[in-house]
């Protein structure tokens, strides 16, 4: 892992001078991608374990496959350094690549943004993404060096030989499946549902629609009802035994919730800090949108910075989220299959882990972008307000 913390750390002070430099993919193979793999173990030089321009179904190329034991268990495809890796085609190519080998997990990497997906599971292409980590200074997330050690190290040689990745991920997907579900039900719960509650509760008085109302209110505060996720941590082991992977998931949950100071000295996440290092033309877009929400009933909406995201809550109640990094992301409290044609940048993520609360990300580049998703944060905010 020391190894891993060390290359993270030397590639995060050069990324700033390569970003302006046009790096095309095999530059970035050669500076970024080859140093992390090496550092997670897997060498690079060497055929039984890492097969470059592998060959999969019908002849098509993936940059990378990292074998155990001689069978593949890992494709990596990688892209120049300044795609945003949004490419709908580019994740279900690699995706399908690997799901047509047999292999259950890929990576769709730029040499900073890594993605990873399960590619057998049963959902569109980019829904079967398990978790991503980027080693750029300027992602939103905010992360310190050793939290995306850890993370990328769940994909390491020494864990994919433990099969780290199929324990998490059967979880998570698991997880989100079961919670869309129960956000189904909640929303129109079925009388059997609702005579059991009132049995549960043992109070005799109350009535369904009460009992409706209730659920109402907690799906909109819960937030693991909302989406929020989270991924169990991995360490170097210290011996053969398996890492608690349950208490691992436990702390990961509560780092996450806990975004104010709990002692003397903890840093302060403000406004200054998501506005810090970030390109001038984000700042610039940041600034419209913040001035947007804070325009739809002012005085009323309160704007909540935490450690991965500006929140906007009117009346307690949340309306969105935005994150600030090489663009702007944008989380609404609202289901995707609730928007009417939904713009090609605005995608559903109630079924994979997001930074912040609601179903829906909206991802802005530019201007008109922001204009389009203005419409929709306020289709979020008119349904808070009935609500609230």
């Amino acid at each position: 892992m020391q190894k891993l913390i060390e290359t993270i750390q030397m590639l995060r002070q050069k990324l700033p001078k390569l970003r302006g430099t046009d790096l095309k993919e095999f530059p970035t193979r050669t500076i970024l991608i080859n140093p992390l793999l090496e550092a997670l173990g897997w060498d690079v030089a060497d055929p039984e374990e890492v097969q470059l321009e592998y060959s999969t179904w019908g002849g098509k190329l993936v940059d990378y496959a990292l074998l155990l034991n001689a069978q593949p268990v890992l494709l990596v495809e990688a892209k120049p350094l300044d795609d945003p890796l949004e490419d709908v085609k580019a994740i279900t190519q690699v995706v399908g690549y690997a799901a047509n080998a047999g292999i259950e997990w890929c990576i769709l990497t730029n040499g900073a943004l890594w993605r990873v997906y399960k590619s057998m599971e049963k959902c569109p292409a980019e829904d079967k993404l398990l978790f991503e980590v980027d080693i750029d200074p300027q992602s939103p997330e905010g992360q310190t060096v050793e939290e995306i050690a850890r993370r990328m190290w769940l994909f390491s040689r020494e864990e994919m030989a433990e099969n780290t990745l199929d324990a998490i991920g059967e979880q998570k997907f698991t997880d989100s499946k079961v919670r869309k579900a129960l956000q189904t039900l909640l929303a129109n719960p079925p009388k059997k549902l609702l005579f059991l509650l009132k049995q549960a509760v043992g109070d005799g008085t109350l009535k369904f629609p009460q009992i409706k109302e209730s659920l109402a209110r907690i799906m909109q505060h819960e937030s693991w009802l909302a989406g929020v996720e989270s991924l169990p941590s991995v360490s170097p082991k210290a011996s053969s035994a398996k890492p608690d992977r349950s208490e691992g998931a436990r702390k990961a949950w509560q780092s996450r919730r806990t975004d104010r100071p709990d002692k003397k000295g903890a840093r302060i996440y403000d406004e200054q800090f998501h506005l810090k290092g970030k390109p001038p033309e984000i700042v610039a877009l940041y600034h419209q949108l913040d001035q947007f929400c804070m325009e739809l009933d002012p005085g009323m909406i309160s704007k909540i910075p935490r450690k991965l995201y500006i929140g906007y809550q009117y009346h307690g109640h949340n309306v969105c989220c935005v994150g600030l990094g090489r663009i702007l992301k944008i989380w609404l409290q609202v289901r995707y299959s609730d928007i009417s044609d939904p713009p090609s940048f605005v995608r559903d993520v109630s079924t994979i882990s997001h930074w912040g609360i609601g179903d829906t990300e909206v991802r802005i580049k530019d201007s008109s972008q922001l204009s389009e998703a203005k419409s929709l944060i306020r289709l979020v905010f008119e349904k808070v307000k009935q609500k609230a």
